[in-house]
């Protein structure tokens, strides 16, 4: 590879999620508009005052993996392998020694190993033991799930996982983007996940006080917060020359992507961040808010995230907000925190590929500091030509990526 900056293009994609186990039945409820959220079942849950969440239901661990495997791997790293095997099949791309060296993984997660911290804090704490099993450490860790799916890949170029609450995701495909952009790498494993649905990852978001006990609505007025959810997205993401040379179907091509710090409070959002990130992504992919037809929001279904990053849409696109569909499908699979973004992508893809925007389900009033298109509970028919997909973190961490159509 020589010359100036490569094009970026998505040659496999794979979920797993409160909205179904692959990517195609992840789409069709999409489409469908329908709901993942629902009553959580886990230990202990009538100790906890929001019993609702996105969880992935119907899943068995000992279906997909042994029992040397499930002691190695906590539930995030489960459904990451289980969204990178989709993708790799969906891909068709193979890592010889030298491609395997010029290959790697990117992945974001806030939380990591929250089940394993859980259930080793019970045995001690609660049961009164002394000891915990010497895969703990291994297990819980944070880079557990890029190390995993680096073996069993054999990827041996750059591989590490991003922390930045709930713009892991979106900052882990950022950085892949630009590697193989820059021509470091040829092809990487991105995308994110995050399994917090237990006693103690509920408990802890309980305090915040930003949860709601019903459902997720965006954008209504009568929204009454966030609701949480489950899952991974993993993407790999490919030289365009690479991928066209080995006959590779490409599914969009990521064409931009900004980051920016708020620097400024540690959980109130910023309009001014979201703005300027948004404007770095479209001048980075060479875009005019003109070109953008869709956006999946960050969407969570707060007040305070939800009118500003409306206000930022409007200020950043003027007159062409008009044409514009935003979403949010927090809506349907909740908010994944660092493994969000990855899923939401599914979306923007959806909207590239099939001409399909996907609905901002639970909407009910609309609310004059949200006065845009936000496609409410129904599934819309238009093509577009390019798309945004909004991330905005706890501590002011923004990371929002352009696509365009392949």
């Amino acid at each position: 590879m020589s010359g100036g900056p490569r094009r970026v293009v998505i040659t496999g994609a794979g979920t797993i999620n409160s909205l179904g186990h692959d990517v195609g039945s992840t789409l069709a409820a999409m489409r469908e508009g329908r709901c993942g959220i629902g009553p959580l079942e886990l230990r202990d849950v009538e100790r906890l005052s929001v019993q609702i969440g996105a969880q992935v239901k119907g899943y068995d661990e000992q279906a997909h993996f042994n029992r040397q495997q499930i002691a190695l791997y906590d539930r995030f790293t489960q459904f990451t392998l289980l969204a990178a095997r989709q993708a790799m099949a969906q891909s068709g791309i193979s890592f010889s020694d030298e491609e395997s060296e010029m290959s790697g993984v990117v992945l974001g997660t806030a939380g990591g190993g929250v089940n394993t911290w859980d259930e080793n804090y019970r045995s001690v704490y609660e049961e009164g033991k002394n000891r915990v099993h010497p895969f703990v450490v291994p297990k819980l860790m944070n880079n557990a799930a890029a190390s995993h799916v680096s073996m069993e890949y054999n990827l041996r170029g750059p591989s590490f996982t991003v922390a930045t609450a709930c713009s892991s995701s979106n900052h882990a495909m950022g950085l892949a983007f630009q590697m193989i952009r820059s021509g470091m790498c040829r092809a990487m494993l991105t995308g994110g996940a995050e399994a917090m649905l237990c006693f103690g990852g509920v408990k802890a978001w309980e305090g915040l006080r930003v949860m709601s006990k019903d459902a997720c609505r965006p954008f209504s007025a009568n929204r009454n917060g966030m609701v949480q959810g489950e899952g991974a997205a993993v993407f790999v993401f490919e030289e365009y020359e690479h991928a066209r040379a080995r006959g590779a179907e490409i599914l969009a091509e990521v064409a931009g992507f900004g980051m920016t710090s708020d620097a400024a409070d540690i959980v109130m959002p910023s309009r001014e961040g979201a703005e300027r990130t948004m404007r770095i992504a479209m001048r980075d992919a060479g875009l005019v808010p003109e070109q953008v037809g869709y956006i999946n929001a960050h969407g969570t279904g707060t007040a305070a995230n939800d009118k500003s990053e409306c206000a930022a849409v409007a200020h950043v696109f003027g007159a062409a907000a008009d044409d514009l569909m935003i979403s949010s499908t927090k809506s349907m699979h909740g908010h994944l925190i660092g493994g969000t973004g990855a899923v939401e992508l599914l979306a923007c893809i959806m909207a590239l590929r099939e001409g399909v925007i996907a609905p901002t389900i639970g909407f009910e009033l609309p609310d004059p500091e949200c006065a845009l298109d936000v496609v409410p509970n129904v599934a819309r028919e238009a093509r577009v030509e390019a798309v945004l997909s909004n991330a905005f973190a706890f501590g002011g961490l923004n990371a929002v990526l352009a696509l365009r159509a392949a």
